[in-house]
C-alpha cells in the first residue's frame, strides 16, 4: 500500500511517500480502508521528535491519527463491526498511521461514522472532539452556568470545544484574530477577545475552567484569570507527574516531567487553582457520544481545506502555520 512515512526525526522534515506492506491485523482490530485522514499538529510534533521520550516509536513510522473510511477486514474477536461499515476513529498511540491506504484500528477505539457527514468531515472530528470531551467533560466536569476560557477558538480543538461547552450550558470566552471573530461567534462564543488588540488577562476574571493550548507565557497568564478552586487543563504542556504515572513512564522520564512542570504547579498552588496536563486517548465509547451530538446537529464540523493524498506534506505545512480555521483533511480515496 501507499503511505507517508518518516525515517528519522527531523524538525520541519518532509514525509516520504513509500510502498509498504499492509499492516498485520490483530484479533481485536478491524482493517479500515482510509477514505480521509485528519491532519493535526500532533503529527508535526511527533515528526520533529518532541514526544520521543514519552512515545518511543520504532522508525520508520507512518504518521496520521484521524481516520474515516470503510471496514474491509475484521479480527476474529471483533463483534461490533462488519465488512462495509463506514467508520471513524482517533487511532491508538503506537498504532498510528492514517496517512496511508489502510490502517488497523482497535474495535474499542472505533465508532460508526456520523450519518450526515462526508468522509472528509468525519475525518476532521475524532482527535479534536475527544480532546475537548476529555478536557471539558471528563477532567473539568464542566457544568451549566460555569465560565470557561477556550484559547484559539478558530483552531481545530477550539471550534469543537466552543460548541461542546455551549451544549453543556457554560458561558464561553475565547481568543482569535480579527478575521475569525464572526466564525467563533457563530459557534456560540459569548466573549470574544481579539488577541491582536486586547490582552485576555485585562478582560477575563473568576473563570471556572481554562482549556490551554498555547505557549507557557499564555499558560501562566491563564492561571490568573481563574477563580480559587478553578481548573486549568493544558493540551500543549508541560506534562505533569500524573500523566507520567498514567503512561507508566520509566523513572528518568518521570523525573524530567516533574522538573518541566514544577514551576507551573507551584504558581497554580500559590493561586489556589488546579493545573493538569491532558494527552488525549483513543476512546470509541466517547466517540459514540460525540456522534450523537453530530447527528443531532448540536455540533457541526469546521473544515478549512481538503488536500489530495499526494499533497500530505503541503497539508502539514499549512497546519503548522497556525492559520487554519477548524481542521485540515487529506482525501485518500
Amino acid at each position: 500500500m501507499k503511505a507517508f512515512t518518516i525515517d528519522r526525526y527531523a524538525k520541519k522534515g518532509s514525509l516520504r511517500l513509500a510502498d509498504v506492506p499492509t499492516p498485520e491485523l490483530r484479533d481485536d482490530e478491524v482493517l479500515v480502508q482510509v477514505h480521509a485522514a485528519g491532519v493535526n499538529l500532533l503529527d508535526s510534533k511527533i515528526r520533529d521528535g518532541e514526544f520521543k521520550l514519552i512515545l518511543p516509536y520504532k522508525l520508520p513510522l507512518i504518521l496520521g491519527h484521524d481516520v474515516a473510511g470503510e471496514v474491509v477486514k475484521v479480527g476474529r474477536r471483533v463483534q461490533q463491526f462488519k465488512l462495509g461499515d463506514a467508520v471513524y476513529a482517533r487511532v491508538d498511540d503506537f498504532r498510528i498511521g492514517t496517512f496511508a491506504e489502510f490502517v488497523p484500528v482497535k474495535e474499542a477505539s472505533l465508532a460508526l461514522k456520523p450519518q450526515g457527514l462526508t468522509m472528509e468531515e468525519a475525518a476532521s472530528i475524532p482527535l479534536v472532539a475527544l480532546t475537548a470531551w476529555q478536557a471539558l467533560v471528563e477532567k473539568a466536569k464542566l457544568k451549566k452556568g460555569q465560565k470557561v476560557f477556550i484559547q484559539a477558538g478558530s483552531g481545530g480543538v477550539g471550534t469543537f470545544a466552543i460548541q461542546l461547552a455551549k451544549h453543556l450550558g457554560a458561558t464561553v470566552a475565547t481568543t482569535t484574530s480579527t478575521a475569525n471573530v464572526a466564525l467563533v461567534k457563530s459557534l456560540g462564543a459569548d466573549v470574544v477577545i481579539d488577541y491582536k488588540t486586547q490582552d485576555f488577562e485585562d478582560v477575563l476574571r473568576d473563570y471556572d475552567v481554562v482549556l490551554n493550548s498555547q505557549d507557557n507565557q499564555t499558560l501562566v497568564k491563564s492561571l490568573r484569570v481563574l477563580k480559587r478552586g478553578g481548573k486549568l487543563i493544558s493540551i500543549s504542556g508541560p506534562p505533569d507527574p500524573t500523566f507520567a504515572k498514567e503512561i507508566k513512564a520509566p523513572g528518568f522520564v518521570r523525573l524530567v516531567v516533574r522538573l518541566l512542570s514544577a514551576g507551573v504547579r507551584r504558581k497554580a498552588k500559590r493561586l489556589g487553582v488546579d493545573f493538569s496536563f491532558l494527552f488525549m486517548k483513543a476512546n470509541g465509547a466517547q466517540l459514540r457520544e460525540i456522534t450523537r451530538l453530530l447527528d443531532a446537529g448540536v455540533i457541526r464540523p469546521v473544515v478549512d481545506r481538503v488536500y489530495p493524498f499526494a499533497e500530505t506534506n503541503a497539508a502539514m505545512v499549512y497546519v503548522e502555520a497556525g492559520r487554519a480555521k477548524g481542521k485540515v483533511v487529506v482525501k485518500v480515496k
